[in-house]
């Protein structure tokens, strides 16, 4: 098929931007986003782009995203880049498995996957969260053996292991060596990515709209269910 040459310069200005914001809203680039909604050719020319860079281009409502796929290293994050970011400097396995059952627990609380939008609450504060991530640790760890964890693929006795290393401060500290501090470490980092609203102040958090679409739409949907749980149970090959 013949491309006209203003196509492929649309599809170049629209894969461009999307490599600089990650997302592209309507509201923002009215005439970009509408050149790639509106004229089928410019917007295979995006997507074929995505598919050479590793990434997945999707719109949802009125946004577009530029999605890595998960062995994305360039445009995404490696498990090394996770855990550096993550967790302590002398941080283990134990505790990069630790930080994405935080991030998996935080949505479980948000999204139910029922309706029409999987969302099942407006927020949660931070006290919630640690008390969810603590309780299900203790169960997950009491319910599961080693054989059963083994068929499972998720470590809770590990996890719980490198959970109760970490200190507890009432005061709030920062430090990634304490329980708070790595929950406040790992909540700046979601919100860094566009996922969450953290109201340090009210000790609240919220998800956003990109974050809402993304389950709604594609992690949530019924099609790529499997390949989540693909994903979850592979954690243990790492």
């Amino acid at each position: 098929m013949a491309y006209e040459i203003e196509e492929i310069r649309a599809s170049q200005e629209i894969f461009y931007y999307l490599l600089e914001h990650h997302e592209l809203r309507e509201e923002d680039e009215r005439l970009l986003y509408k050149a790639y909604a509106e004229q089928e050719s410019v917007q295979n020319l995006v997507k074929s782009q995505g598919e050479i860079a590793d990434s997945n281009i999707e719109r949802y409502g009125n946004t577009i995203y530029l999605i890595p796929k998960e062995n994305n290293d360039f445009l995404g994050f490696s498990k090394a880049q996770l855990k550096a970011a993550l967790c302590k400097s002398t941080g283990t396995d134990k505790d990069y498995y630790l930080s994405q059952f935080v991030i998996l627990t935080l949505l479980v609380e948000f999204y139910d996957g029922q309706g029409s939008s999987s969302k099942a609450r407006e927020y949660i504060r931070v006290g919630e969260l640690q008390n969810c991530i603590s309780g299900r640790l203790k169960e997950g760890a009491e319910n599961f053996g080693e054989e059963r964890e083994e068929e499972a693929g998720i470590a809770f006795a590990d996890m719980l292991q490198a959970y109760e290393a970490l200190k507890s401060d009432e005061k709030g500290s920062r430090a990634r060596t304490t329980k708070e501090g790595f929950l406040h470490n790992i909540l700046i980092f979601l919100e860094r990515q566009g996922l969450i609203d953290y109201v340090e102040q009210d000790e609240m958090i919220k998800t956003t709209k990109k974050l809402d679409n993304f389950m709604d739409w594609n992690l949530l949907n019924q099609n790529n269910y499997g390949r989540v749980l693909r994903i979850l149970e592979g954690m243990k090959d790492e």
